[in-house]
């Protein structure tokens, strides 16, 4: 086997292979002899069917196997002598002319993660803004969650119903006056104004009393779930059995002991956690984003140009997606389009800070542990149906592209935490406006990230430039070296997530979808 450099420019690298026929065709007929006695054939008795016949039925696949073989071995040897870390999985290429009794020509092109000096992490100096919980503020969660535990009581029979009324009610539905399946109900709680049934329905009983008995007509949406009944006009039937206004909840022991807790003071402590944890998790955010801006500002090297842009696609394509979502699409593109290549600096500063967080990590012993590694992939299946899972895990298991991935974001997480013990931290008390504020202002601008020109516009929420790309963690680089590149079987999928299914007969109990959030608003990736 002869390996030749032809190719070293940067961080790119392009290698010619020789492959000896010779050696191609002992492989060949070292695994027709393998094979042979296993061969079964009519007119020989098992394991007597003579080699030049086995080769003669599976020489094709058996030269195809033997030739993926040795391909493989060589790019692994191109890799390890020349000490080489790929940044992706590299391109391999056979000589088109290539064909069986000849020498094989392959083509090796990759680019190599850059050699990062070791980075210093002594000197880190951190300022933790913390927001303390006050007593007024776990008050009014109480409050708040009094408020949305709505209770009703009888009224008096006479009472006409009004907007904020419950009504308890029978009802039969009707197209044409026959009665269609899934439009009746006994015992019903409408509360009226709240917009769980169709259009129409609710208002129409505004002055309704106990005992009352009559007839409404309605018009079905167009996009109702049910096909046979989108835009048809029905009519309903209620009788109504009882008219309820709404009460005050009192937040007192009782209130609490409904929610299933001891009392009122259970409730204040659960909530006071839920809300330091809150707090805690942007005081993360706000001193992360000053650790990365400190390592950001002391770093500058080339990054792989393939990992960029892949970084950079991933960026792209949640920005077009918030985009078509926009009132507006056509103008959101063009906004994003005018901001595009902020976007990419965006990218290479995320690749950047990923790669130098891994060497970071790598230098110090972060390891993610077996256990911790098999709880991420029974988190991950939860998202999928329970006949899927499984199926998932296996998924992981075989494909170390996919296992990278799934591993790169705790990585970070735990090398984050390394350098925040190792950092000098100070703390100081803010309020939570002044934290959020704090976050804000440190996005997007430190040295590494800011564009020649301008600074990347605030409102890039989605690729932050703080943010490093996780798959460019240890655990991703090495799964990308380990690949077999020659092998190229059909990439396996992993399971489709569960469906969100709408019940067609439940939109008139069903709350109204909220609003998604324009293009320039795009969801933050998790920082915590």
């Amino acid at each position: 086997m002869q390996i030749s450099e032809t190719k070293n420019d940067g961080l790119a690298r392009a290698y010619n292979v020789t492959i000896p026929a010779s050696e191609i065709d002992s492989r060949v007929s070292a695994e027709v002899k393998r094979i042979a006695p296993q061969v079964r054939m009519a007119g020989f008795r098992p394991g007597k069917v003579p080699a030049n016949l086995v080769k003669k039925m599976h020489g094709e696949s058996i030269h195809a196997d033997m030739l993926n073989q040795v391909v493989r071995e060589s790019v692994d040897k191109v890799m390890a002598e020349n000490k080489l870390r790929p940044a992706m999985q590299p391109s391999v290429a056979l000589g088109e002319d290539y064909e069986q009794g000849k020498d094989a020509t392959l083509t090796v092109e990759l680019e190599v993660l850059p050699e990062i000096a070791a980075p210093s992490i002594e000197g880190l100096k951190l300022e933790k803004l913390t927001v303390p919980v006050s007593d007024e503020e776990v008050m009014e969660a109480v409050e708040r969650i009094a408020g949305q535990q709505k209770s009703f009581k009888a009224a008096a029979k006479t009472k006409k119903a009004a907007e904020g009324d419950q009504l308890i009610i029978d009802f039969v539905g009707k197209l044409d006056g026959v009665e269609f399946e899934g439009g009746k109900a006994e015992d019903a709680a409408l509360e009226i104004g709240s917009g769980r049934f169709i259009p129409g329905f609710e208002e129409q009983l505004v002055g309704a009393k106990t005992g009352d008995e009559k007839t409404i007509t309605v018009t079905f949406p167009a996009d109702y779930p049910a096909e046979n009944l989108k835009g048809k006009e029905a009519t309903f039937d209620i009788t109504v059995k009882e008219v309820k206004v709404p009460t005050e909840t009192k937040a007192d022991d009782e209130f609490a002991k409904n929610l299933g807790l001891e009392s009122l003071d259970k409730l204040k402590e659960l909530l006071r956690g839920q809300l330091e944890q809150e707090t805690a998790g942007l005081t993360r955010t706000q001193m992360k984003r000053a650790l990365l801006d400190q390592l950001a500002a002391g770093h500058d090297f080339a990054v792989p140009p393939s990992m960029v842009e892949a970084e950079f696609n991933q960026i792209w394509a949640q920005l077009t997606q918030e985009a078509a979502r926009e009132e507006d699409p056509e103008a959101a593109m063009k906004e994003i389009e005018a901001e595009k290549d902020d976007y990419r600096r965006i990218a290479e500063r995320r690749v950047r800070l990923g790669l130098l967080l891994s060497e970071i990590g790598q230098a110090n012993g972060v390891e993610v542990s077996n256990q911790e590694m098999q709880m991420l992939v029974q988190q991950a299946a939860q998202q999928y149906r329970p006949e899927d899972r499984q199926r998932f895990v296996e998924y992981v298991r075989n494909e170390p592209m996919a296992a990278a991935q799934l591993r790169a974001p705790l990585y970070e997480d735990k090398v984050v935490d390394f350098l925040f013990d190792k950092a000098e931290v100070t703390t100081r008390e803010v309020t939570k406006e002044e934290l959020q504020a704090a976050i804000e202002a440190e996005e997007g601008e430190t040295p590494a990230a800011k564009p020649e020109a301008k600074k990347a516009p605030a409102k890039k929420k989605a690729a932050k430039a703080d943010e490093p790309a996780t798959e460019a963690s240890a655990e991703a680089n090495d799964a990308a070296a380990e690949e077999k590149p020659a092998k190229k079987p059909a990439a396996k999928k992993a399971p489709a997530k569960k469906a969100e299914q709408a019940d067609a007969g439940e939109e008139k109990a069903e709350a109204k979808p909220a609003k998604k959030a324009p293009a320039k608003k795009a969801a933050k990736k998790a920082e915590a």
